[in-house]
C-alpha cells in the first residue's frame, strides 16, 4: 500500500451545482460579448478539456447560474455521471453540472483529472449515487467521497505517467476516426458531392425513399424510474451522438412500462438526431426504443440505410444551421422528410455498401485495440492510485 493519507474530495474542492436561468431561450445570445453556455453537448469523451462552447448567454442570465474557470473541474451529475473534464475557459453551467473549484494548492489538475475518471473513485460514485433506478450526484454525495493525496510531487510524476498512456489511447481513437473520413472520400469518388448533386443524378425526397418517424416517448419525465431498468434498450441522443456509424451499446433500459409508453425499433434502423446535437446518425445493430429526439429511418427498394447515413454526415453543418437558435437546437420532422436525395442506381448503393463493409471490418480491428488499451490503461490506473508505479 502507498501509505499516502486519504482525505475527501470536500477537503481539496469547494463544490456546487450548476443552475439554469428560465426560460433559457430568453437568455441565449450571439453577442461576442455574452458569457460561454456549456452544454454537455460540449464536452467531448476521451477528451480532457473544455476550451469552447457553441452557445453563449447574457451577462443577466449569468447572474442566475454557476460561473465556472480555468482549472476548475466540472463533473456530469445524472444519467451518465461522473465524467470530469477540465476548464480551459470561463463560462456558466447549468444544473447538469457539478463545479469542483481547488481550495487547496497541494493538488495537482493532471493528477485529479485521471483521479476522478478512474473506475474505483466511478465505483464510489454509483455506491453512493441516490435512487435505485435513475442514480444522481449531489454536492453531498461527492464531497464526502474519500481519495488517496500523495505529495505534490508524487502528483505530478503519476500523471506525466499516465498522460503518456492516454496518448497512446488519443492516437488510436484518432486513427478509428480518420477511417469514418475514408468512408466519405469513397462516397464522393463514387456519387460526387451530394450538396450540389455534381453527377446530376436522380432526386427524391428523403421520404419517398424510406419511412421516417419520431421516435416514441410519451411518459414526463422519460427518465422516471418505473419506466427504467428492464430488458429492452432505450437508445439514448448521447448513444447515437457518440457512436461511430453503428449504434452496439446503450447506457439504458426499459421496463415493460417504459416499453409500453413507447416503441420498440428494428435492428438496421437508421436514428438520426434532431435535438442538442443534431443530424447525428447510427444504425442500430440489436432492437431498442428510443425517445422523440431521435428519428428513426427504414429504407425502401431505392436506398439503403448505409447511403443515407453518409450522405447525411455531409449535411450535418448545413442542416445545424437552419435549427432555430434555442438552449438547445432541433430540427423537426418535417424538414428530414422534405430533404432532396441525390438517389443513384441501387446496384451502385450496393457496391458502396461492400465498400463500407470493408471498412467496417478494419474499425472493428481498431476498437478491439482501443479496448485492451483502454483495459491496459485501467489497470495502470488503479496501480498508480495504489502507489505501485
Amino acid at each position: 500500500m502507498s501509505g499516502w493519507p486519504t482525505v475527501t474530495l470536500g477537503d481539496i474542492f469547494e463544490i456546487a451545482r450548476g443552475g439554469s436561468p428560465r426560460p433559457i431561450d430568453d437568455f441565449i445570445t450571439d453577442n461576442p460579448s455574452g458569457i460561454n453556455w456549456i452544454m454537455i453537448s460540449d464536452a467531448t469523451e476521451g477528451l480532457k478539456y473544455i476550451t469552447k462552447t457553441k452557445k453563449r448567454i447574457r451577462p443577466e442570465g449569468a447572474k442566475r447560474s454557476r460561473l465556472v474557470k480555468p482549472g476548475d473541474f466540472i463533473l456530469t451529475n445524472s444519467m451518465s455521471f461522473g465524467m470530469p473534464y477540465i476548464m480551459r475557459t470561463n463560462g456558466c453551467i447549468h444544473d447538469g453540472w457539478l463545479v469542483l473549484s481547488p481550495r487547496t494548492k497541494n493538488a495537482d489538475t493532471d493528477f485529479f483529472y485521471y483521479l476522478l475518471g478512474s473506475k474505483t473513485v466511478y465505483a464510489e460514485f454509483a455506491r453512493r449515487a441516490s435512487g435505485a433506478t435513475v442514480k444522481n450526484l449531489n454536492i453531498d454525495l461527492v464531497r464526502g467521497v474519500t481519495v488517496p493525496l500523495p505529495p505534490l510531487p508524487e502528483q505530478r510524476r503519476i500523471a506525466a505517467i499516465l498522460d503518456k498512456a492516454d496518448a497512446l489511447r488519443a492516437k488510436r481513437r484518432t486513427a478509428l476516426a480518420k477511417l469514418d473520413t475514408l468512408t466519405q472520400s469513397i462516397f464522393l469518388d463514387m456519387f460526387g458531392d451530394p450538396l450540389s448533386n455534381s453527377r446530376s443524378l436522380p432526386m427524391n425526397e428523403l421520404v419517398k425513399l424510406g419511412t421516417i418517424e419520431r421516435g416514441v416517448s410519451k411518459h414526463r419525465p422519460r427518465n422516471a424510474p418505473e419506466l427504467l431498468g428492464g430488458p429492452y434498450p432505450f437508445v439514448q441522443t448521447g448513444d447515437v451522438a457518440n457512436c461511430d456509424g453503428y449504434i452496439r451499446t446503450y447506457s439504458a433500459t426499459y421496463s415493460v412500462k417504459g416499453l409500453q409508453q413507447s416503441k420498440l425499433w428494428a435492428a438496421g434502423t437508421l436514428c438520426i438526431t434532431i435535438a442538442a446535437n443534431i443530424a447525428k446518425t447510427g444504425i442500430l445493430t440489436f432492437d431498442a426504443c428510443f425517445p422523440d429526439s431521435v428519428v428513426g429511418f427504414r429504407a425502401k427498394d431505392r436506398a439503403t440505410v448505409e447511403f443515407v447515413r453518409i450522405w447525411l454526415s455531409f449535411l450535418q453543418t448545413w442542416l445545424e444551421k437552419r435549427a432555430p437558435e434555442s438552449a438547445q437546437k432541433n430540427i423537426n420532422l418535417e424538414i428530414l422528410r422534405a430533404l432532396q436525395v441525390p438517389t443513384p442506381n441501387i446496384d451502385l448503393q450496393s457496391e458502396f455498401l461492400c465498400r463500407v463493409d470493408d471498412i467496417e471490418r478494419c474499425k472493428i480491428s481498431m476498437r478491439r485495440a482501443i479496448d485492451e488499451c483502454d483495459a491496459l490503461f485501467s489497470t495502470l490506473q488503479q496501480r498508480a492510485f495504489r502507489g505501485e508505479l
